[in-house]
């Protein structure tokens, strides 16, 4: 079983790191994003860039909550195996 601690940490550590990709850039799209507009007739342009910027936030999102759910569930895979790991060792003793 030596094998697999490494192999846990390792995939825990690859979902943490395409966690921090995908909030990076998540936040690098979003960050001309305003958050509340106030236009009049004649800036429609900026108006279409704003939906575009939306747009292209929302399609990311999905990947964001997946890439946040995996690395939660690994990490509380990670702690539960510890947990166990220091039952089963006062159970032995």
């Amino acid at each position: 079983m030596t094998g697999f601690v490494p192999l846990m940490w390792t995939v825990w550590g690859v979902l943490i790191a395409l966690l921090a990709g995908v909030s990076v850039y998540s936040s690098h799209l979003a960050k001309n994003e305003e958050e509340q507009l106030f236009l009049d007739e004649s800036s429609s342009q900026l108006k279409a860039e704003q939906e575009a910027i939306l747009a292209r936030v929302n399609r990311v999102r999905p990947f964001k909550l997946t890439a946040l759910g995996l690395a939660g569930a690994m990490t509380l895979f990670v702690i539960v195996y510890y947990i166990l790991n220091i039952i089963s060792q006062f159970r032995s003793t």
